[in-house]
């Protein structure tokens, strides 16, 4: 493979990991990589990787390093020796006060950093289906965003380090809420004898349909203002009373309806109950 693009440096070939560093070199990026275990890096050698020794020899071999490791730890650990040049792209997940910590550290070490979140699965990464969001010094992102489009569509979410996790926070709620709402619907419905499969059609549809709610209440959040538009807190808490009695009897497990339902029974007292669910955010704004 003809190499032509600016260096790149991979550290951590796990299943992300190589997926990012297989990205870079189908890009055509001369890419170096290292792993704790060395043997991960054998098929992207065969593909035109060059395996580093160190982490230091690979972080010395181009100005642009990549990291996606376990954690924040370990970041620390492959962060070896001087970043004078360097720019650190942190993949790795974690929280928004470590991002900022380690900007720091970057800084002070003679690096730039930005850090960033993968909203894919490895499978997608290198396609535009793969959405990748960074924060951090807008200059640093433009000047390496064409090298970093090899690895999906890149979004910059503003120049504060810990924005991309703090998305990320906000992100991973959002999916666990829309898994777990359908895997609590299946084990329902698998009560009647209804296989997973079945129901999906109606799932998906359900889906998109409260997807396209979302515009309408971010103008609410936003303006702090909740009308009900399509139905109030108290029309929902009698539809959740109704799940919630059914799940019991059922005999399935109802610890989400509850909370859901416990959510917005707080929302009515506080004086909700005639407005739109949205209203239910001021809960959530509730330690």
């Amino acid at each position: 493979m003809m190499h032509t693009g600016t260096p790149v440096t991979v550290l951590g070939l796990g299943l992300m990991g190589g997926a990012l560093a297989g990205a870079f070199l189908r890009a055509g990026h001369p890419t170096t990589v290292w792993n704790r275990t060395a043997s991960r890096a054998d098929d992207l050698v065969t593909r035109g990787a060059t395996l580093a020794e160190s982490p230091a020899a690979a972080i010395a071999a181009a100005p642009l390093v990549v990291v996606c490791v376990s954690d924040y730890d370990a970041v620390a650990d492959v962060l070896d020796g001087p970043l004078d040049g360097r720019v650190v792209v942190n993949l790795t997940s974690g929280t928004p006060s470590r991002a900022r910590a380690l900007a720091a550290e970057v800084a002070r070490r003679g690096g730039g950093y930005l850090d960033g979140g993968i909203m894919a699965v490895p499978e997608a990464v290198g396609t535009a289906d793969a959405l990748l969001a960074y924060s951090g010094p807008r200059p640093l992102y433009d000047a390496h965003e064409r090298t970093l489009a090899g690895l999906g569509t890149g979004l910059h979410l503003g120049e504060e380090p810990g924005l991309s996790a703090t998305h990320e926070m906000a992100t991973l709620v959002l999916m666990w809420g829309m898994l777990d709402g359908f895997l609590n619907g299946a084990a329902i419905l698998g009560t009647a004898g209804v296989s997973a499969t079945a129901y999906l059609p109606l799932a998906q549809t359900a889906i998109g349909s409260v997807a396209g709610w979302l515009p309408g209440y971010a103008r609410q959040v936003d303006a702090g203002v909740y009308p009900a538009d399509d139905g109030t807190v108290d029309t929902h808490l009698a539809a959740m009373a109704h799940v919630v009695e059914e799940s019991e009897s059922l005999g399935v497990n109802a610890e989400l309806p509850k909370l859901v339902r416990a959510l917005a029974e707080r929302a009515a007292a506080a004086g909700h109950g005639a407005d739109g669910y949205a209203a239910l955010v001021e809960q959530f704004r509730t330690p």
